[in-house]
């Protein structure tokens, strides 16, 4: 088995971008090798793409004695399910359909959804709708879909397609809340669960707060169920996520508290209501600002969750640590003495110096709407720096907490 050797202090850098390329080979776990190195392996037909980022010293080597991961070694599904089709298809059998076969899927209740390069060989076509009964027997579903690529509407639209069962609507259990949704229509974001759970620990007892791009309220739950907001105010374009928003406030019993906007939130016509506003969209929220600037309370401001994907350039030396004491001035500016410094949390416990300098932009840019706004000058604190994760390599999505208070006369 083709695998990548490097240092233990890189191996973990080395898996994220494995796992953002593809790359890794779920079968076999990561082995220690003689002399204290790590070798993580790669899947063989995809070396062609692999491309290791330049900052980690590593080296291709093979395994000889490859361990099997222990997932491999149970009677997991995965392995429930290859054994299933290699005895449907008996000498048909081949590697290159064995490696088509996912090892991995996302769960909706009784629905199962493939990855978008699942089942891709010509010969399974063959199989008909025997296929797909067969995976839902293997993985113990009554629905299969299969997902592709976002299509670029504005709206991330998912393209699914429903392989088994007549309809797309399930059911998602996320940190005590429930989320309904029909998959062939709208996404879910299990990769934003630790954003979710910061939200939901967010002091927001009594507030009024506004989220821009609610989606099917991937953050609007939180902020009712968990974070104890007054009221939310939740603003979507997209009518299938607005429908399923719609059912997901009712049955988490929450209705009462939040008011659908639906529409383009650039047009949204609030002012002067809200304590604390989520800008949720990426790759970026800038043409939400002006939008969140309006809606903030005018005599008292509040708090913005704003939300970017920031690039950084391969770092040759290790970034600051994870509290820059004294270094976060200028992305402070304007705030009143004596205020803590920010909180930093990123990747690999290191604020990189494009994050604070994207946070300090911001924070002036924020400053000059609200100046322009009120007509009197503002004050803005960064709270918080969070990277929620990386998209690519040297890519992340990051979430900056910009308190913003009228500066005092």
């Amino acid at each position: 088995v083709p695998a990548l050797a490097t240092e233990p202090s890189f191996a973990q850098r080395l898996r994220e971008c494995l796992q953002e390329q593809r790359l890794l080979d779920r079968r076999f776990q990561l082995q220690r090798l003689p002399g204290g190195r790590v070798a993580l392996p790669v899947l063989e037909e995809k070396l062609c793409q692999l491309r290791p980022p330049p900052e980690v010293p590593c080296e291709l080597l093979r395994l000889q004695e490859p361990v099997p991961c222990r997932a491999a070694r149970r009677g997991t599904p995965a392995r429930r399910l290859r054994d299933e089709l290699r005895r449907l298809l008996g000498a048909s059998w081949t590697e290159e359909l064995e490696r088509d076969v996912p090892h991995a899927w996302l769960r909706h209740g009784d629905l199962v959804l493939l990855g978008e390069d699942s089942f891709r060989a010509a010969a399974w076509e063959q199989m008909g709708s025997a296929l797909w009964e067969a995976v839902a027997s293997a993985l113990g579903a009554r629905r299969v879909a299969r997902r592709g690529r976002v299509r670029p509407d504005g709206m991330r639209t998912p393209s699914v397609t429903l392989l088994l069962g007549q309809h797309g609507w399930v059911e998602h259990v996320d940190n005590g809340i429930r989320y309904t949704f029909d998959v062939t229509k709208c996404m879910f974001s299990p990769g934003n669960i630790t954003e979710k759970l910061r939200v939901a620990s967010l002091p927001c007892s009594g507030e009024v707060v506004v989220d821009l791009y609610a989606g099917i309220g991937y953050f609007t739950l939180p902020f009712l169920v968990h974070a104890g907001a007054a009221f939310v105010h939740a603003c979507e374009w997209n009518g299938h996520a607005v429908e399923a928003l719609h059912r997901t406030l009712l049955l988490n019993g929450v209705r009462d508290r939040c008011h659908i906007h639906s529409g383009d939130s650039r047009q949204l016509q609030l002012r002067d209501v809200a304590d604390r506003v989520n800008l949720g969209l990426l790759p970026s929220s800038e043409e939400g600002w002006p939008v969140a600037c309006r809606v903030l309370r005018k005599d008292t401001g509040g708090v913005l969750h704003i939300h970017h994907n920031v690039e950084s350039a391969p770092a040759l030396q290790p970034a600051g640590p994870l509290r820059e004491r004294g270094s976060a001035g200028a992305a402070s500016s304007g705030a009143e003495p004596g205020r803590p410094e920010p909180e930093h949390r990123a990747l690999g416990a290191r604020l990189r110096p494009e994050w604070q300098s994207w946070a300090e932009a911001t924070a002036s840019r924020i400053r000059g709407l609200l100046a322009e706004l009120h007509g009197r000058p503002w004050r803005t604190h960064t709270l918080h720096i969070e990277a929620v994760k990386s998209y690519a390599p040297h890519v992340h999505h990051l979430v900056l907490d910009l308190e913003c208070r009228p500066a005092l006369p």
